[in-house]
């Protein structure tokens, strides 16, 4: 059985505290009658005593000097994708439980050692997933449980994204293949997510990739064809190089008896909403339409919620160690196409 925490706040501490650290520590703030943020840490030393200011709690630099002198429920990993393995088997050894920024591993073994070693020490493995709590993608999610669509016929992603090349100079660790992975495993793995959340499992990948303008060892732009298991086509379009700022995070769903299509910069506006049959709920389309001037939209709160549920033990986790690998192998499966010039089968490993 999993720990739980009845009697008293969840005691979280916060590990990397980089760009995607402040969706963390704003979440931990909104839930501050159920959790309390009890230490940080962080490599570099000027950020790490500005974050110990700020929120008044003990930091330190070295990971397993924080699991050997702090008292932890939970440690929320936001460093580089590259290093969430290592530092996720150390956690889990030491008795605590871990929640982890996407994308979870950069290589497929990885991620599932993070999964067996939280098993072997009876410890919960969070995987963030915050974009599918948005409520734009919460009503399309209902939508395809519902079977509104009948039988799906296309999906299309796209990601059409900016990032300059000053934002990879800024640390030595992005744009690389051993920490970071490129624009479908860090920018776009929320809506590599989408694929298999919403349609459902996949039968196989085509992948080209291309380092096209940035000089970075990983990809900047690439496509990628996807076959559903339940005979659906689809595809996914991703760049970083889009002139000259964020455009589009949108998907499209073509199916016997519905149409929709979710844009804005980041699934935030529904654009199109068309079904055979009509529901109550077709009314909330508008309200669900958020303006966003964030790429993450607004659903960490809202994942934080989850996480607490469970640590209550009132809920299973929405998106554990096992639901992360399912976006992961995707990746993995569309990198080995790009690089080998063959469609990927998945699963990867029976």
């Amino acid at each position: 059985m999993f720990k739980t925490v009845n009697d008293r706040k969840i005691r979280i501490a916060i590990l990397g505290c980089g760009r995607i650290s402040k969706n963390h520590f704003g979440s931990i703030e909104k839930h501050q009658e159920n959790i309390e943020l009890v230490a940080v840490c962080e490599t570099k030393k000027t950020l790490l005593e500005e974050k110990m200011a700020e929120y008044n709690v003990p930091g330190y630099i070295h990971l397993d000097e924080m699991l050997q002198k702090e008292a932890l429920d939970i440690v929320v990993i936001c460093t580089p994708s590259g290093m969430h393995p290592c530092q996720t088997a150390k956690i889990a050894k030491a008795g605590v439980h871990v929640m982890s920024e996407k994308p979870m591993a950069t290589r497929w073994a990885d991620g599932v050692s993070m999964v067996k070693a939280c098993d072997e020490a009876m410890v919960r493995l969070f995987i963030v997933k915050q974009n599918r709590r948005n409520t734009t993608l919460q009503l399309l999610k209902r939508a395809v449980e519902e079977n509104r669509f009948g039988r799906i016929h296309m999906v299309n992603i796209n990601v059409f994204w900016t990032r300059p090349q000053e934002y990879y100079d800024q640390a030595r660790w992005r744009g690389t293949w051993e920490l970071d992975g490129g624009a479908f495993m860090n920018q776009a793995s929320h809506y590599v997510d989408l694929i298999d959340w919403l349609i459902g499992p996949v039968d196989c990948v085509q992948a080209m990739t291309g380092t096209l303008a940035r000089d970075i060892e990983v990809e900047d732009s690439g496509v990628l064809n996807v076959k559903w298991r339940n005979g659906a086509l689809g595809s996914m379009n991703v760049t970083m190089l889009t002139y000259p700022k964020n455009l589009e995070g949108s998907i499209t769903i073509l199916g016997e008896k519905g149409t929709i299509r979710v844009g804005g910069v980041a699934v935030n506006d529904i654009q199109h909403w068309e079904f055979e049959d009509s529901k109550d709920y077709d009314k909330q389309i508008e309200e669900a339409n958020y303006e966003t001037t964030s790429v993450y939209g607004f659903g960490h709160p809202l994942y934080y919620k989850n996480v607490i549920d469970v640590m209550r033990g009132d809920a299973e986790p929405e998106t554990d160690g096992r639901e992360g690998l399912k976006s992961l192998e995707v990746l993995i499966a569309a990198y080995l196409s790009a690089r080998d010039g063959k469609t990927i089968s998945l699963p990867l490993e029976y």
